[in-house]
């Protein structure tokens, strides 16, 4: 073997000694402090588990945003002597007119005469007046449902007032739904800047918990810390175990986590369900397995090790 090749080969090995010597000390240390080991993890568990409680929050608020939205809806009403063929070609029209445009639905005069009966069948009174008038009284329509947004909205009922098949249409009840539009609209925004804002707090709030934990973990070791650098350890050998030791309270806390959240959404299938029916909590979170994965060990891990790293750095002056 040539020099240079020795050289590479003895270079290797060295440096993997050196980061053998450092995983042990980070295990026996991590396994000496088991005290503070336990609460850093501990922590660092709660830190974890509150921000993935926060996407999880996210997740079913956006479900009931979803909901809610899909509720709001627009019609135009034709009038009686349209032919249904036309309807349908103003529905492909309209469909066709606005990516922003979710859903159509056709509605004829005989199924909206069905649904008022069903939902207003036990009233005496609507159903005499009913009677009295005949005739089916109800107008065939579209029920159109945009993306949410109140402008969307808009749009299309400028649409439908000015295309070439407006002569078609009845009316348009976009006026008489438009403040309901554009209040839950504003709701759903306040409720997204809140949730941002409370998210973001309670992160930073979670992160100080957690650094202030490790950098008493390292404040505990300042002996040995000081001994190191008496018999010139350097950096890395000084520094190393204690990120190691970030490393493994974020592995450690991310397991539990994950655990916990799995168990958490088993148990909480049937009592979410009656507030948000739909919504199904295991399914969610098994869905969005990879996602939570990534947030709690990036959280986790990165946290831990950014923690030991600043802390070791600032109370032991290296």
């Amino acid at each position: 073997m040539s020099k240079p090749a020795d050289s590479l080969f003895n270079f290797i090995k060295m440096k993997l000694t050196n980061f053998k010597r450092v995983l042990v000390f980070a295990l026996q240390d991590f396994k000496r402090n088991m005290g503070i080991t336990l609460a850093t993890v501990f922590v660092l568990l709660v830190a974890m588990a509150l921000v993935s409680g926060i996407f999880f929050f996210q997740g079913m608020m956006s479900y009931l945003v979803s909901q809610i939205q899909d509720k709001i809806d627009i019609a135009a009403y034709f009038n009686s002597n349209t032919s249904e063929e036309d309807i349908l070609a103003v529905k492909e029209a309209i469909l066709a007119s606005s990516p922003d445009i979710k859903a159509v639905e056709y509605v004829s005069s005989s199924q909206a005469l069905a649904e008022f009966n069903k939902k207003h069948g036990e009233n005496p009174t609507l159903t005499r007046a009913l009677e009295q008038v005949g005739e089916n009284p109800f107008l065939p329509s579209l029920n159109i449902i945009t993306n949410g947004e109140a402008g969307q909205y808009e749009e299309v009922y400028n649409t439908l007032e000015t295309a070439d098949y407006a002569k078609l249409i009845y009316k348009v009840d976009y006026s008489e739904k438009k403040d309901t539009i554009e209040k839950v609209n504003s709701i759903i925004s306040n409720v997204n800047k809140v949730g941002v804002i409370v998210a973001i707090i309670l992160i930073v709030v979670a992160i100080l918990v957690v650094f202030n934990t490790i950098k008493l973990a390292v404040e505990n070791s300042k002996a040995e810390i000081n001994t190191m650098k008496i018999v010139g350890a350097g950096n890395w050998f000084v520094q190393g175990p204690f990120v190691i030791q970030g490393i493994i309270y974020g592995v450690v806390a991310f397991v539990v986590c994950s655990l916990l959240m799995g168990i958490a959404s088993y148990a909480m299938q049937g009592k979410v369900a009656v507030i948000l029916p739909g919504f199904n909590t295991l399914s969610y979170f098994l869905n969005n397995l990879w996602f939570f994965s990534l947030i709690q060990l990036g959280f986790g891990v990165g946290v831990g090790v950014i923690s030991s790293f600043v802390a070791i750095k600032k109370y032991s002056n290296i």
